[in-house]
This record gives structure tokens, sequence and C-alpha cells, in this order.
């Protein structure tokens, strides 16, 4: 088993494309970050690291961060031997905040990578991804969808903290780095919706792969929910990229979360995979 690192994400999808595309749904994460790191080498602030295992000439298995982001596995056989990709990524980073993939494959990673490195490796967050090729609108949501105005910064921008430190258990990321590299992405928005005149739930999109787009986040502070506002801006969203073009929609959702996954499911989406996040501390 064979470790090829990639410099660029051109190489990389080169390499890795074919294989990735085979399960574009389940790939979808990795394939839309590498695709916008064809243009934006350092979108995130650092060199990313992109490698692929092979299996004499065959890819196997792909990897990608971008730091400070966890390790992103690709799908893979059930008894890949995953040493010599840890051997690497060791050999690159001293330490990792944590590793995301398929939940057999990076279980044995997180394994792995705590008897070598002596880090506590601990379950984070089971999600589902799913993917939708059909928008089933709900109706009698009170509102509509709106595109994002230069005067909605401060509350995006407040509402996306609050997103990642309830969705993600995690401190508050750089919520403005998000939203600008977000606005950036040709591929990519940010939308509301608005009850009346008020903004009552945040909506997103990006990530795009060759036939599909990552939906995400979707974020509807606590006293405003129960009303229907996130089902109905999330098939609006749906919606407009299906009719737009892509021949589908992803999106993750916590399995912790019975609600979210029951509802999007009520939308038109269908489960995919299941994707487990490890930390190591």
């Amino acid at each position: 088993m064979d470790v090829e690192r990639h410099a660029e994400a051109a190489s990389f999808l080169g390499s890795a494309g074919e294989f990735l595309l085979e399960r574009e749904a389940e790939h979808n994460l990795m394939i839309g970050l590498a695709t916008r790191l064809q243009t934006n080498p350092r979108l995130y602030g650092d060199d990313p690291y992109m490698a692929v295992l092979l299996d004499g000439d065959e890819v196997v298995a792909a990897s990608l961060r971008t730091p400070p982001h966890y390790l992103i596995l690709s799908e893979m056989p059930a008894d890949l031997d995953l040493e010599p990709l840890a051997e690497d990524v060791a050999s690159v980073f001293e330490t990792l905040p944590g590793a995301v993939g398929p939940s057999v494959a990076v279980e044995r990673f997180a394994g792995i990578w705590q008897a070598r490195t002596g880090a506590e490796a601990q379950i984070g967050i089971r999600q589902r991804s799913y993917q939708a090729e059909k928008a089933l609108v709900p109706v009698g949501v009170p509102g509509k969808l709106r595109p994002y105005m230069d005067d909605d910064r401060e509350l995006v921008l407040d509402w996306m903290q609050a997103f990642v430190a309830e969705a993600l258990g995690e401190s508050p990321e750089d919520s403005e780095g998000w939203l600008d590299r977000r606005l950036e992405d040709a591929a990519g928005g940010v939308v509301l919706w608005e009850d009346g005149d008020e903004p009552v739930s945040l909506g997103g999109w990006g990530g795009a792969t060759p036939n599909g787009v990552r939906v995400g986040p979707i974020y509807t502070p606590p006293e405003l929910r129960r009303r229907g506002y996130a089902s109905a801006l999330t098939a609006e969203i749906t919606r407009m990229q299906l009719e737009g073009g892509r021949r589908f929609c992803f999106l993750f959702t916590d399995l912790a979360n019975p609600t979210s996954n029951s509802i999007y499911q009520r939308i038109g989406y269908r489960p995919v995979t299941d994707v487990d996040q490890w930390t190591f501390s």
C-alpha cells in the first residue's frame, strides 16, 4: 500500500477524481473542498493536505485536510491497511484536532492515531449524509425566502456562531471568514427566511460537485423553532438548486437530533451513509 501525496488540488483530483465520483454523494464534502482549492489553494490560510492510497495503480482511498479543520477520509475497503496513511499524516502534522469519515473507517483510523501519538480519541458527532433529487416544499409555512443583503451581516454572523456552538459542539469559528468565503463562492450562497419583515431562519449552500451541491448550514434561533421555517427554507433552497441544473443536493444531519432527520426526509432527502467525527485530545 502506497501513499501518494499531492501539493495541488488539480493533481489530487486528477488522481482521485474518478474514484471519488463513483460515490459522489458519499464524497461530496471532499470533492467540494478540493474543487474550491483549485482556484484558492490556501482557502483557510494554510496549505492543505491531500493524499491517495494506492494498491498498485488503483486508488482505494483518499484523504484531505484544510488546517485547522479535521482530517477527512473517503469511503474505502473494510480491511484496508491505514497505517501508511497515519504515518504520512503524522509526518506532516504533529497533532490533529480530529478526523471525520465513514463510521468504520474513521473509527479504525482513530484507534491507529491514538496508538501512534498517545492522543485520546473520542467519538464526537455521529452524522448521516442525505441526498435529494426532488424537493417537496411544505405548504402553509408563513413567510418567504429572500436573498442575503449587506444589512444582514451582523445578524448572520451571530447566528453562524450560535449554529457552530450548538450543532458542532465547538467554540465559535471565524464566522466572518465563513461568510466571506461563502459569498465569494460562485457556486455558493446565503439566504434568509423572512416572516413579515423579520428574518427568522438562516440557510446556505456551497461545496459544489460536478452534479450536486451541499445544502447548509440551516439555523433557526431556539425561540423561533417548531414553526416550519427550517423545513420550508431547506426545501426552497433545494428546489432552487435542482431547478437551476443540479442533479441532486446533499446535506448532513446529527443523528442525535431525530427531529431534523425526520424533517429532511419529509421534504425529499434520502439517507446515503453514516459519517462519524472523532476528536483527538
